[in-house]
């Protein structure tokens, strides 16, 4: 299986270290995010990775080229930062005809079983969302039945997002979304159609990923998972990553999430980005 690791993003939220820095290079216990990353996926089969590449594109580029753990190529969005819906697409000539393949923000640290994910995954699914049920102000909605993604809704203000007009809120699933998925090849179809659709620049499109599952859900098969167990820290905050770092300052080896004891576990409250 291929992977793409979302590393673009400015790293607003860890200001001010990512003034000076990449969010893929800040250190978590003497190792870059990014590294955490890459071991995991290496651990757990991923064969190669393609990441994407805007805030500091220069430095990133230099660690993959430097790197020796997992083969790796780099999607160039210094033109223009696309959001992630936007950089799916435009690493597709990295990963189109590969099956599926997995998406991993570069800032979440987890025990997630990569390898039982994958397994799990349906074979008509265009997209499998990790989620969990934790507390936050945004949640995906899922028929309870199957865990086909239904909407949207933010608890705090009501707003419902969805292309089913008489959803019923209440008769859904409410899970929050953990910045893992898994996506079939056949999504750059889908992609490219919603592109159209919206009338996004077709040379350059920007856009949340989030944005095309809502949209596209009706029409096609986009599921969401459940990891009993999972232990999921954030640590793209200043907040949880300063305790995070301190927490496990103590451990030196490798991937984080490859001894889930090691782990502090921590409640998100605040939305992803991609719950947004």
């Amino acid at each position: 299986m291929k992977a793409m690791i979302f590393a673009a993003g400015l790293g607003t939220r860890l200001k001010p270290i990512t003034d000076t820095l990449p969010k893929a290079l800040v250190p978590v216990c003497g190792k870059p995010l990014i590294e955490h990353i890459a071991r995991k996926l290496k651990a757990s089969g991923v064969e190669s990775a393609v990441v994407n590449v805007h805030h500091f594109a220069d430095m990133i580029e230099e660690w993959v080229s430097a790197q020796d753990i997992l083969s790796m190529e780099v999607s160039d969005e210094r033109g223009q930062l696309l959001e992630t819906g936007g950089g799916v697409l435009n690493a597709k000539p990295y990963l189109e005809g590969c099956g599926q393949f997995l998406i991993h923000n570069v800032d979440i640290i987890s025990d997630l079983d990569i390898r039982w994910m994958a397994s799990q995954t349906r074979r008509d699914a265009m997209a499998t969302l990790l989620v969990s049920d934790r507390v936050t102000s945004r949640y995906l909605l899922f028929d309870p039945d199957t865990m086909r993604l239904k909407g949207w809704t933010n608890v705090v203000t009501g707003e419902v997002r969805s292309p089913y007009p008489d959803l019923d809120v209440t008769q859904c699933r409410r899970l929050a979304f953990s910045g893992i998925h898994i996506m079939s090849d056949t999504v750059f179809a889908a992609l490219e159609d919603f592109v159209s659709r919206e009338g996004l620049d077709p040379e350059h499109p920007r856009f949340p990923i989030m944005d095309f599952y809502l949209s596209a859900c009706a029409l096609y098969e986009i599921y969401g998972m459940e990891a009993d167990g999972l232990h999921l820290v954030d640590v793209g905050k200043l907040d949880t990553f300063e305790i995070a770092e301190k927490e496990n300052s103590g451990y030196t080896g490798g991937y984080l999430a490859a001894e889930p004891e090691k782990i502090i576990s921590l409640e998100i409250s605040e939305p992803l980005p991609d719950e947004k």
